[in-house]
């Protein structure tokens, strides 16, 4: 492999709820597919609630990080119940990098009361936070792309990535963001490219973004400012393998196929690539 690669949005599960989504699963395909070091994402609450598992998803990833030098955590936080502040101490005190957010899955509105103290909380322990977005069958209104500007203009110093950039529904209105925020040195909004693809039959899927709007965004944007992600286990080897292909082929400067593939998520989380 040409350069390093440090990929972020892993989602890794206990094997009796999802056992394509192990640790150990991960780590054989980081082999295959040539990857240094990845980010790893605790399971949501209601994935625990809904397969009934026992104790603590954020607890769970400490435990399973333990020893594995080329593994980096993100907490997630319960939404649903009011101890916000404590939830995001807990994440801290296990040495994770960051927080991975859904509020489509988890229902709740980005701009709402819990999310704020979240952001504010996240802000003062400078964490860096993983958004789901794009269309994901909860109501637009609660995570509507345009909302990420008033999050990074509420919270100058909190960076945040936009995992999949909209997906294909969204993908000017997450631009506009990175656009507006690109001004006087600014880094704190990043492009998650992450389920890229176009899908099998050559038509878009709603993660899909063409060669042209990649070559505009790194043209529009910084190349500081942009993340490789897999979305294991929702996408294999054989999708990995032809992601990194596509950024590597991409026509767009050397420097920032390097960088969006490893060395601004290694900037961001102090981590040695």
């Amino acid at each position: 492999m040409k350069y390093k690669i440090f990929a972020n949005h892993a989602h890794v599960f206990p094997q009796e709820s999802k056992p394509t989504g192990t640790v150990e699963k991960l780590l054989e395909l980081m082999e295959e597919c040539e990857i240094e070091k990845a980010v790893c994402f605790a399971p949501f609450h209601g994935h625990y609630e809904y397969f009934g598992l026992k104790g603590e998803p954020n607890e769970f990833l400490a435990e399973k990080l333990v020893g594995k030098d080329n593994l980096y955590g993100f907490g997630t936080v319960n939404t649903d119940t009011d101890d916000i502040e404590e939830q995001v101490e807990k994440i801290v005190s296990y040495g994770f990098k960051g927080i991975k957010l859904h509020p489509a899955y988890q229902e709740f509105n980005l701009l709402g009361e819990k999310a704020e103290r979240i952001y504010k909380k996240a802000e003062e322990h400078n964490l860096f936070l993983s958004f789901h977005t794009g269309v994901h069958w909860h109501r637009i209104a609660d995570y509507n792309m345009l909302m990420y500007d008033e999050i990074a203009f509420n919270h100058p110093t909190l960076r945040f990535s936009m995992e999949h950039l909209g997906g294909y529904h969204f993908f000017r209105e997450g631009l506009a963001v990175m656009v507006n925020n690109s001004r006087n040195d600014v880094r704190n909004t990043f492009a998650g490219w992450t389920s890229i693809a176009m899908g099998e039959n050559g038509l878009y899927d709603e993660w899909s973004h063409s060669d042209d709007e990649l070559r505009t965004l790194i043209y529009q944007t910084d190349h500081e400012n942009h993340i490789f992600g897999l979305d294991f286990p929702y996408k294999g080897v054989d999708y990995t393998k032809a992601a990194i292909e596509r950024i590597l082929n991409l026509d767009i400067p050397e420097d920032a196929k390097e960088k969006i593939l490893g060395v601004n998520l290694a900037r961001e989380l102090n981590v040695e690539l």
